[in-house]
């Protein structure tokens, strides 16, 4: 076989969904304490960006009511209802018709990943949500590890501003926020790739990010300054006050140490929280089942 011919093969099997794949409504499987251990041992780019444009809009075609309390405007829940009604058509312009049978199950992660109808709340949990729905798209072959970069940069930040318009337009509730000792009240996942996006940055060192000067110059350009700029748009009072857990992560040495940090704090404080991960939804596409061991 020629060289050509060898090189046009697949390289991984893993990009191609089984073809007797049964997919189901994921459902919640964390309903106590012990059940944790379940979740750490689970197995667990245009449409996409149109697909979030549409979110968008929808917000615009959405004002906020008045109402006497200043938090958790009930428009929201409009808005909701739009997405709730609305979610598996939008999941199916990014699915292939092949595909077609994935498309509920991979559309309740997007019904989870935009905040808590109920509550008019959003959190971290949400964020893993999308993340989720992310990791489907990969597991059906919609995404390739070779979109790694586009899907942080690209369609989770799209995400990213989609969300930060609807806390600000529907003013929701933080859920679960740990206040002033949490590392922002809202998102977790972008600070871990913004981080990482900085490692080995020739002038940009950790300290810069609570420089108000180099966040306004760079947030454009970097994941975690935009994530700063938001929070200081969003609170007032000094830095270290309203946010000191990222006051004191802007003291370490270097951007790899951070990144480090992170990642070990996102699965203390998000992955292995149980009053985070007992609303996670588990399906075929990431079940609950322990890995098997080899």
């Amino acid at each position: 076989m020629a060289e050509g011919e060898r090189r046009s093969q697949p390289d991984s099997s893993e990009d191609i969904p089984p073809a007797t794949q049964n997919f189901i409504i994921p459902k919640k499987e964390i309903h106590t304490v012990p059940d944790m251990g379940k979740w750490k041992r689970s197995q667990a780019i245009e449409k996409l960006v149109a697909l979030l444009n549409t979110l968008d809009r929808w917000i615009d075609e959405t004002p906020p009511v008045d109402q006497p309390s200043r938090f958790g405007n009930k428009a929201y829940r409009t808005w909701y209802a739009k997405l709730d009604e609305e979610a598996e058509n939008l999941v199916a312009t990014v699915v292939p018709t092949h595909l077609a049978a994935a498309v509920p199950e991979v559309a309740v992660y997007l019904k989870e990943s935009v905040g808590n109808s109920t509550r008019i709340d959003y959190g971290t949990g949400h964020e893993a949500a999308f993340a989720a729905f992310l990791c489907c798209l990969c597991k059906i072959g919609v995404l390739r590890v070779d979109d790694q970069i586009a899907i942080v940069f690209k369609v989770f930040n799209r995400y990213l501003e989609v969300m930060r318009k609807l806390q600000k337009t529907y003013r929701m509730e933080p859920a679960g926020s740990q206040g002033v000792w949490g590392l922002d009240d809202f998102q977790f996942l972008p600070f871990i790739w913004g981080s990482s996006q900085l490692i080995d940055h020739p002038c940009l060192e950790p300290r810069h990010f609570v420089d108000e000067k180099a966040v306004n110059e760079s947030h454009k350009e970097y994941m975690f300054l935009e994530c700063v700029l938001f929070i200081t748009e969003m609170k007032t009072g000094p830095f270290a006050e309203h946010s000191n857990q990222l006051w004191n992560i802007s003291a370490v040495p270097s951007w790899s140490k951070v990144n480090q940090g992170l990642i070990r704090m996102y699965k203390a404080e998000c992955l292995e929280k149980f009053p985070v991960i007992q609303h996670f939804k588990f399906g075929s596409l990431l079940p609950i089942h322990p890995v098997t061991s080899c």
